[in-house]
């Protein structure tokens, strides 16, 4: 297994070499990587190092949380960050939270002892996936610490195959599993793997972060106007067209803030040729002309988490495809969140699916039914809200949770 996981790295790495020819994700990730031993030993200078790898964007965000909450309790320690994909690391290169920001170098035997033996990591903390044998075996070699802060384990996943002792093995180097739910210590501990404390997600510290420091979007104000919102994150055309055709009914008098995933311009015109109702894009908004606009469409990035606290519902996209959006970013305006039929592998959209503040719909007759009564129904509207609401307070904590784990033995 040893030799086919090496042989499937380079692999790999020539496929990423070929796709460099087409591909410009593919381009940052050869170029990033480029000379980045040279650049850790220019960079990276004597002191304790506490070492964050996060596999993309999502988990960065999911680990921001510990990350700040260290660096103010523990200023002795230097911060660094890895990024395995360039759509984490392009659009956090220069986060101000870490003292220094790399992607991290292929997993080889060669490049797991060179990176250990350049940035001396006094802890390395792995967020929720990401399992590199090389590099896990290197730093237990070494005997430090490895800590997976927010993991979540299914069991589906090759862990608990009959097929799947090497993987197995793998999980052995860590220090510590913190991770979000019984369910994954159970399979853990199964496999015997003792070393496992259900501390939640972290994520409910990072949303209730940003909520708090969420801000005014006057364009945003304007436009809703006292009215009931709802606002759609990060959808996608198959989300689109069924809001875009509830909404377009002359009965329907509320607003939609609508905020593609893809805003490039051919895309945006598709979603304007839809609309039958008055409508108005973020980057041309005046203030003097949008309050009687009935949907406003976000044509620019890195608004979503603050538009949520002018809706009164929220619709998360991706649920058609793939997956959904990050619902915690909405519940925790205390707003009933709605999304498609793919959820199962996210944790938060089950839970509160249970509890009854969310609606999974997957039609377009499903969608209008669960809107005509969340709209019509002012008092379940608000109640389903405060489900939402509630289950982001009564998760949070899982930052001191394991702070006090790893640093207060």
């Amino acid at each position: 297994m040893q030799l086919l996981y090496a042989a499937s790295i380079r692999i790999y790495w020539i496929c990423i070499i070929i796709a460099c020819l087409f591909n410009e994700k593919a381009r940052l990730w050869v170029r990033g990587r480029k000379n980045i031993f040279g650049q850790m030993d220019e960079k990276v200078k004597s002191g304790p190092v506490i070492w964050f790898h996060a596999a993309s964007l999502g988990e960065f965000e999911q680990g921001r949380p510990l990350i700040e909450e260290i660096r103010k309790r523990y200023p002795e320690y230097k911060i660094l960050i890895t990024f395995f994909s360039p759509s984490g690391y392009e659009i956090r290169k220069n986060y101000q939270g870490a003292d220094f920001i790399f992607y991290l170098p292929l997993d080889t035997r060669h490049n797991a002892v060179r990176f250990v033996q350049t940035v001396k990591p006094s802890m390395a903390i792995f967020i929720k996936y990401e399992f590199w044998y090389n590099y896990l075996s290197v730093l237990k070699s070494y005997k430090i610490p490895v800590y997976l802060v927010s993991g979540i384990f299914r069991q589906q996943q090759v862990f608990f195959r009959w097929y799947g002792a090497w993987f197995r093995r793998l999980l052995a180097n860590f220090s510590h599993l913190f991770v979000q739910t019984q369910e994954s210590e159970a399979l853990l501990r199964m496999i015997n793997i003792g070393n496992v404390t259900v501390s939640g997600d972290t994520r409910f510290d990072r949303v209730k972060q940003i909520s708090m420091q969420a801000r005014e979007i006057e364009v945003a104000s304007v436009f809703k106007n006292d009215q009931v919102c709802l606002v759609a994150g990060s959808t996608w055309p198959k989300d689109e067209a069924l809001l875009i055709k509830y909404f377009n009914q002359p009965q329907i008098m509320s607003k939609l803030i609508l905020v593609p995933h893809e805003i490039d311009e051919p895309h945006i015109q598709h979603i304007i040729s839809q609309l039958k109702k008055p409508f108005v894009r973020f980057s041309t908004a005046g203030k003097d002309d949008i309050a009687d606009r009935q949907v406003l469409i976000i044509d620019n990035i890195g608004m979503l988490s603050s538009l949520y606290r002018y809706g009164e519902i929220a619709y998360l996209g991706g649920g058609f495809g793939k997956g959904i959006h990050n619902i915690l970013e909405a519940a925790v305006y205390g707003l009933p969140v709605m999304f498609g039929p793919n959820y199962a592998k996210f944790n938060e959209a089950v839970e509160l699916l249970r509890l009854g503040g969310a609606f999974s719909i997957n039609s377009y007759e499903s969608l209008q039914a669960t809107l005509d009564r969340l709209l019509n129904n002012p008092e379940e509207r608000k109640q389903t809200g405060a489900i939402a609401g509630n289950y982001i307070s009564n998760n949070t904590g899982a930052t001191q949770m394991i702070i006090n784990c790893i640093f207060e033995k």
